[in-house]
């Protein structure tokens, strides 16, 4: 039988007040609370805590103050990340970022959802006495291929991927896969212009 991270994790219901999720909130919250309080200039210390916190850091990689995240040890940056100011990771499932990733400010990345349908949502005979959540909770893996941009307060919903080289315009969001090396825009967003691979710089016709 799964234990409650292992359900997490395979993307099934899973009681997300087990122990394990609180231990790892309560590590998250202990460490977000220095990071987010150093100053610009603490750059080692930021380093330190990020590598502490995230699932795997590559190098070169820098998050803007104020960061929110849920369990933090699922999350996976690769080499030259930037993720700038105010953006929320809800990582209960991984979060992997690959290499040359761009994230604007105000990008909210969600891997926890619940089903839409209420007598799904609803956690049958629930107790308010023995601790588990009123209604069912999943998780379901996002990534961010190599080379990406993701423009400021872009939303991005649980078991989605983007492809490596693509660009989300700013506010857009992303409720299902996004291919390689494409512009796409929009709520729900759409693929508007491939991307040649060969482009030196993007210059989407969108701003991002």
């Amino acid at each position: 039988m799964k234990n409650e991270l292992e359900k997490c994790l395979a993307g099934e219901w899973y009681d997300c007040h087990d122990s394990i999720f609180l231990e790892y909130k309560q590590n998250a919250r202990m460490l977000l609370k220095e990071y987010n309080a150093l100053a610009y200039e603490q750059k080692e210390r930021k380093t330190e805590i990020l590598k502490e916190m995230f699932g795997s850091t590559g190098e070169n990689v820098s998050v803007g103050l104020p960061f929110i995240c849920d369990y933090g040890c699922n999350i996976y940056l690769g080499n030259n990340v930037s993720v700038n100011m105010n953006c929320t990771f809800v990582d209960c499932n991984k979060i992997t970022i690959g290499n040359n990733v761009l994230v604007a400010s105000n990008v909210q990345i969600y891997t926890s959802t619940h089903p839409v349908e209420l007598a799904d949502r609803l956690t049958p005979d629930w107790n308010p006495e023995s601790g588990e959540y009123f209604c069912r909770t999943y998780a379901l893996p996002v990534t961010i291929g190599d080379g990406c941009w993701i423009g400021g307060g872009v939303i991005i919903l649980p078991g989605v991927t983007i492809g490596n080289g693509t660009v989300i315009g700013a506010g857009s969001v992303v409720t299902k896969d996004i291919p390689e090396n494409c512009v796409a825009v929009g709520n729900p967003c759409r693929v508007i212009r491939r991307i040649n691979r060969n482009e030196k710089y993007i210059t989407p016709e969108t701003q991002a």
